[in-house]
Order: C-alpha cells, then sequence, then structure tokens
C-alpha cells in the first residue's frame, strides 16, 4: 500500500516539477511578452526578434560570413578590386568609390555598429541607474541637482552633443577602438538621463512603501535596501528603453560618419561613412554603393525599434486585458461547442 502511494505521489509531483524547471524560460523579459502578444502586435515582435537576430549574428560571425576585410582593396594575389565596380561573382554587391567591396563592408559595419550599441546602453545603464538610484533614494539638494543636469542635457541637442564630445574624446584621432569608444561614449552622455529620470521615479514610488520601511525599522543599513530591496523594484522598465536606445544608438553612429566624425575606412568598416562617400555616386547612376549601407542601416534600426515599441505597447495595462479577454473567450468557446455538438446529434 504505501509503494503504491508513493508512485501515486511520484506521479503526481512530477508535472509540478518538470513545470517549475521552465518556469523561468517563460518570465524572461522577451518571452513572457511575446506569449502574451497577438494578432498584428504578435506579428511586429516576431519581425523585430528576426531583424535583430540577423543583425547580431551578422555582427558576431563577421570574419566567417565577409569574403574579405573591410579594409582590403586587393586579393589574395595582388589584384585590385577596382572603383565602383557593379555586382558580379566576384563582388555580389559591387565595390565602392574607394575600390573596397561593399558585401564586406556592410557585414563588418554591422559588428562596428554592435560593439557601438553595447558600450553605449552598458555604460549609459550603469551610470543612469546608479544617480537615479542615489538620487532618488536619498533625496534633498543632491536631487534638486542631479534632476536641473539631466534635464539641461536631455534638452540639448543629441546628435550635436554627440557631435562635441566626439570631437573631444577622439582628439582627432579616427582608429578603430578609438572612433567606437567615442561614439559610444558620446551616444552615453546623451542616453544617461533617461536611464536617471526613469529610475528616479521608480525609486521615489517603491522606497514608500511598506516593505522599505519594515526594513529600516529592522535595521536594515541603507546600502541592502537601496540594492536588495528598491533597486530590484525599480528597473522593471528598463528592457522598453535599451531596445529603443540600441535604435537610437545606431542611427547617431550613422549620423557621427555621414558627417565625417566616424571612423576612417582603414580602421572599421562603418555604415554612415560609407553612405556619405556614396552620395556623388547615385547621381551617376551607381546605386549600388548607397543602397546596402542605407538598407543595412534602415532594417536594423526598424528591428529594434520594432522590439522598443512592441514591448511598450505590451506593458500597457489594458493591452493584457484585452488579451486575457480574448483569451477566456476562446476557452469558453472551446468547452461550450463539445455540448452543443452533442446536443445537436442527440
Amino acid at each position: 500500500m504505501a509503494g503504491e502511494i508513493s508512485e501515486v505521489g511520484i506521479a503526481g509531483a512530477a508535472p509540478e516539477h518538470l513545470s517549475g524547471r521552465g518556469a523561468w524560460f517563460r518570465r524572461l523579459p522577451v518571452v513572457h511578452q511575446l506569449r502574451q502578444s497577438m494578432g498584428l502586435q504578435r506579428g511586429m515582435l516576431v519581425a523585430g526578434l528576426v531583424l535583430c537576430a540577423v543583425f547580431v549574428v551578422t555582427a558576431v560571425f563577421a570574419p566567417v560570413l565577409a569574403p574579405f576585410t573591410g579594409s582590403q582593396l586587393r586579393t589574395g594575389d595582388g589584384t585590385s578590386f577596382g572603383a565602383q565596380q557593379p555586382p558580379s561573382a566576384e563582388h555580389w554587391l559591387g565595390t565602392t568609390v574607394g575600390g573596397y567591396d561593399v558585401l564586406s563592408r556592410v557585414i563588418w559595419g554591422a559588428q562596428t555598429a554592435l560593439l557601438v550599441v553595447i558600450v553605449a546602453v552598458a555604460a549609459s545603464i550603469v551610470v543612469g541607474v546608479l544617480l537615479g538610484l542615489v538620487s532618488g533614494y536619498f533625496g534633498g539638494a543632491l536631487d534638486r541637482v542631479l534632476v536641473v543636469v539631466a534635464d539641461a542635457i536631455y534638452a540639448f541637442p543629441s546628435l550635436l552633443l554627440a557631435i562635441l564630445l566626439a570631437i573631444v574624446i577622439s582628439g582627432g584621432q579616427s582608429s578603430m577602438w578609438g572612433g567606437i569608444m567615442a561614439a559610444a561614449l558620446s551616444i552615453t552622455v546623451v542616453f544617461v538621463p533617461q536611464y536617471f529620470r526613469v529610475t528616479r521615479a521608480e525609486v521615489v514610488r517603491v522606497k514608500a512603501e511598506a516593505f522599505v520601511d519594515s526594513a529600516r525599522v529592522l535595521g536594515t543599513g541603507h546600502l541592502r535596501i537601496m540594492t536588495r530591496h528598491v533597486l530590484r523594484n525599480s528597473t522593471r522598465t528598463l528592457p522598453l528603453i535599451v531596445t529603443l536606445n540600441a535604435s537610437e544608438a545606431i542611427l547617431t553612429l550613422a549620423g557621427l560618419g555621414f558627417l565625417g566624425f566616424g571612423i576612417e575606412p582603414t580602421a572599421a568598416a562603418e555604415w554612415g561613412y560609407d553612405l556619405q562617400r556614396s552620395v556623388a555616386d547615385v547621381t551617376s547612376g551607381i546605386w549600388w554603393t548607397a543602397l546596402f549601407p542605407g538598407l543595412a542601416i534602415v532594417l536594423a534600426a526598424m528591428g529594434m525599434t520594432l522590439v522598443g515599441e512592441s514591448l511598450n505597447d505590451l506593458a500597457d495595462p489594458r493591452l493584457r486585458m484585452r488579451a486575457a479577454s480574448a483569451e477566456v473567450a476562446g476557452d469558453v468557446a472551446e468547452t461550450s461547442v463539445p455540448g452543443t455538438t452533442k446536443e445537436t446529434e442527440e
């Protein structure tokens, strides 16, 4: 009898164990919103995720996918590529006015853009969240000063601020890592006020909750309260801002390159620089030098924008209520159909 009970208990516990094992995957930010989405909203989110996945895979595997390096002008036997060559079997997307392979420049440009996005967004999160946490938790004169500074930076034209900071940081040098760091840090200064304001508003709300007061009564220190209680409940909206800022970082990097403040072509490939060099080609009927870098900028930015806007819409409680109502209506319809069919047969 005990053996039968143990077998029943194990059989009943197995599904809960298996369901708990996959629960962490369903709670991931993007996966959770994907399961909540429906109809056109789900289509937009899936399209954005596909474009982002293609962008990341292209950037990571650029050494494998690109037929040549981003600054290569000759083949292995010393033969020059030639300038403004149309698409062919040797150069699938043609060559630029400088004699570079367009396909290789587009692929390596994805890697440059991804590095700038990672550095800019990571630095912005660290600085913005830290300042927002301290400002919102302690308040006082420090809070007022930081709010005024953040508003002043936020009101300044972002591209102009990025240009000025890129000149100051790079010192006129356009090496690969120098240009990447200059562009990323200049974009970071533009993004920090956004993370600061969002984090500060959430911290001000969370620190007034009862569980924070209980922690203070128990003698918990400020650092522990800030990190374990306040910060954990104040960063739920950051994934929405990250996706939108990643799209803006790509456009800002392309703008810097187009205006001549990007990376030299001999140091690394950059879409904005290639687009600026191909402006004169368009009037001459040479379309391939401008089409593919411009298309890469549009698709990468569009993918991240679609993900960000979809996540932002799914954060709306009204949309979640509509999705839940539609799901309940579907369940009711499924359960009512068998009974209706049975009555019809009788």
